[in-house]
């Protein structure tokens, strides 16, 4: 296996990763407003995802930054031909991130609902514009001869797009609300659950019609077996989900995500970008790279570093393990 493919492999790793951790995120800032009833369950529901939502939002500039040195011209064509979509998902997270911190600054109700309201957008737009942004590298975009994206905004807001975006919003509802169900008590994680019920039924709808797209525009089936067996488990995750209880709900709606992303990047496979206008035009592992020395001098830094932000990551959770009851102080 050379650098190319391994570096792809871990770039799918980073993304996998982020969509889990900071999916329930999304999922948990988009129903907040409609599930909290009065202040004290809002605070509750904001403290749940508290100490860990900016750590999870580090695995998006991890894979971001991974995808900068290992191939370039990935990152340079996905960053310029969807640079609004992609500058709207960053003044979404930094209204997100300002909201968190301003929100308990006046006791005023008015004051705290402008900012739960801002949470709640700046949580469904990232969502949403992920799932466009993702089923547009399925579909294909226009990329010329020079690795340049030629289309426009709207032209990412095609029927598929929107679908990916609405199968994205939904995955990560029924995510975030499962976790709340965790880390809430009573009548609040009751609630929880009786949402992360209702939508799961969009997410297996969407996602059935999203896999078909991935299918068709991609040409998975041909790719082999072993290649399908990701998608077939990604859908025994997701029905599993409806029927298993307590924290299995959650770990197994992880799994959908996780095994998820693994098959778009194995359909993908070996195109980082495909071309509408000429397939020749494709940014593949190999064209988008780069050198052979960065990819070494990369692998290596990622051997040593990789573990320590895992097991940093992992003590953080483990800290912040336990419930969060209504009435407690924070956000």
């Amino acid at each position: 296996m050379d650098l190319h493919v391994i570096w792809f492999i871990l770039i799918a790793v980073l993304f996998s990763g982020f969509f889990f951790l900071e999916g329930f995120d999304y999922g948990v800032g988009t129903i907040m407003p409609f599930l909290g009833k009065t202040d004290g369950e809002r605070r509750a529901i904001i403290n749940a995802i508290g100490p860990v939502w900016d750590g999870n939002e580090v695995w998006m500039i991890t894979a971001g930054g991974a995808m900068f040195a290992a191939f370039p011209h990935w990152y340079a064509t996905l960053f310029s031909g969807f640079y609004l979509a992609l500058f709207l998902m960053l003044l979404a997270l930094i209204l997100r991130g300002v909201s968190f911190e301003y929100r308990s600054k006046n006791d005023d109700p008015a004051w705290r609902n402008r900012w739960d309201w801002a949470i709640f957008f700046g949580s469904f737009t990232p969502a949403l514009l992920w799932g466009v942004a993702v089923a547009n590298l399925i579909r294909g975009v226009p990329i010329d001869a020079h690795m340049q994206y030629t289309g426009t905004f709207w032209t990412l807001l095609n029927p598929y797009g929107l679908l990916g975006g609405l199968a994205a919003v939904a995955i990560f509802i029924m995510h975030g609300a499962n976790f709340l169900s965790l880390k809430l008590e009573g009548d609040l994680a009751e609630r929880a659950r009786g949402i992360a019920d209702l939508w799961w039924w969009i997410a297996v709808i969407s996602v059935v019609l999203f896999v078909i797209g991935l299918f068709g525009y991609t040409g998975y089936l041909s790719k082999g077996f072993l290649a399908l067996l990701v998608p077939l488990a990604a859908a025994v995750a997701l029905v599993a989900v409806r029927f298993l209880q307590g924290s299995n709900r959650f770990w197994a709606g992880g799994l959908a995500i996780i095994l998820a992303t693994f098959s778009v990047f194995i359909g993908l496979f070996p195109n980082v970008m495909p071309s509408t206008l000429n397939p020749d035009w494709s940014l593949t592992i190999y064209n988008a790279s780069a050198s052979n020395y960065t990819l070494g001098v990369m692998t290596v830094v990622a051997l040593i570093f990789t573990p320590l932000v895992l097991l940093y990551q992992g003590w953080t959770y483990w800290v912040f393990r336990g419930r969060v009851r209504v009435g407690e102080g924070g956000y």
